[in-house]
């Protein structure tokens, strides 16, 4: 187990922040429970992604790494990282993914994760929690997250825990498989288990204390009226209601109650089966629950108003409040931008869950709660 140290302060390093999910959970999980969670820094190469993550979070003082590859090919920039206890990171996951070649560590971007690496033999942080795709546990026959595992290890880390977690078990309305990997410096306790069953039993019991968004389905995200634009011409109606080619063949669904997985691409393709599309008169029914019993036929569909999700909605199903779309959107973010960064980004509500569970109840880094 872990010495306990009388501190309220909690330094962590985001890596491939994004607009800073990670950050996020912890300032909110921070802002909770009385922990001042300090950022020593952060890494990102999009420039639209940097200028998000800075109109909403204060970067002063900070260390902005940028390129993580330039940044750790001297040693020294590493080095004048502060102390810090946890990394995070969600790294790109374009070579791992099933929609992608899946080249693994082939992948330029797949290389970047020995850049993890790099930090964590020079800082050796106590804990670690890092991000990717449910297909990365797959990927080349499980050779390539054994790699992983053994690097994570190699650097200094004898206790590593993995499992998938699905973002609707989070209060999120959207089905969202994603792999976090904790792993530790030291022992914890021989009964700590890292699951999605152990970190969902502990978030419901706080869920409702927090300052957390708790969607029960999409209707608690979905707004009554929204601009023309987002609304699907008639022209490619067609497209989205198909069932697929012989290629792909699938049964094409809107008004889901529950979001499919959002994509960093959802802004430039009508993709039937994938993307997200939802009818007025399911928006405004009376009991959109019972009318979800209704079966149209595809003329019938083709007749009504159909329109895609907004921005806003989009970053509300990945758990970022409406003031975080406001601050973007005021700091010259485009839809486009703001389409693809909630798609990228990491859901908040189940990082939130799981360092609660790390850093709350089971309290891995011995952190004074009651001081």
């Amino acid at each position: 187990m872990y010495n306990k140290y009388h501190s309220r302060e909690l330094k962590h390093l985001e890596l491939f922040s994004g607009i800073g999910g990670f950050r996020l959970a912890l300032e909110m999980l921070g802002h909770d429970f009385g922990i001042d969670m300090k950022c020593v820094g952060f890494s990102e190469i999009d420039n639209y992604a940097i200028k998000s993550y800075k109109a909403n979070f204060n970067t002063q003082n900070e260390l902005e790494i940028g390129d993580i590859v330039k940044f750790t090919e001297d040693k020294k920039n590493i080095n004048k990282l502060d102390k810090f206890s946890l990394l995070t990171g969600g790294f790109p996951c374009q070579a791992f993914s099933l929609m992608g070649l899946q080249k693994g560590f082939e992948d330029f971007r797949g290389n970047v994760f020995f850049k993890i690496i790099d930090i964590l033999r020079l800082k050796q942080p106590e804990i670690v929690l890092l991000e990717n795709v449910r297909n990365l546990i797959s990927h080349q026959k499980g050779e390539t997250f054994k790699t992983i595992l053994h690097l994570i290890q190699d650097a200094g880390y004898s206790y590593i825990y993995y499992d998938v977690f699905n973002t609707n078990n989070f209060g999120l309305a959207q089905t969202r498989n994603r792999v976090f990997i904790f792993a530790s410096k030291k022992p914890l306790a021989e009964d700590f288990i890292f699951s999605q069953k152990n970190v969902q039993e502990s978030f419901e019991k706080i869920k409702n204390k927090v300052s957390l968004q708790i969607q029960e389905n999409v209707l608690d995200v979905l707004e009554k009226k929204v601009e023309d634009k987002y609304y699907i011409s008639d022209i490619l109606k067609p497209t989205i209601l198909s069932n697929g080619t012989k290629n792909f063949s699938s049964k094409s669904e809107i008004n889901p109650l529950i979001a499919k997985p959002l994509t960093a691409t959802m802004v430039k393709m009508h993709r039937a089966c994938q993307d997200n599309y939802f009818s007025d008169d399911f928006i405004m029914s009376k009991d959109p629950i019972k009318y979800k019993e209704n079966v149209f036929t595809k003329d019938e569909l083709l007749k009504k108003r159909i329109r895609k999700i907004t921005p806003l909605e989009a970053l509300t199903f990945q758990g970022f409040p409406a003031s975080y779309y406001e601050k973007a959107q005021k700091a010259g973010i485009s839809n486009h931008q703001l389409y693809k960064q909630a798609g990228n980004a990491v859901s908040v509500n189940t990082v939130y869950a799981i360092l609660y569970y790390l850093l709350i109840e089971k309290n891995v880094l011995g952190i004074n709660l009651n001081g």
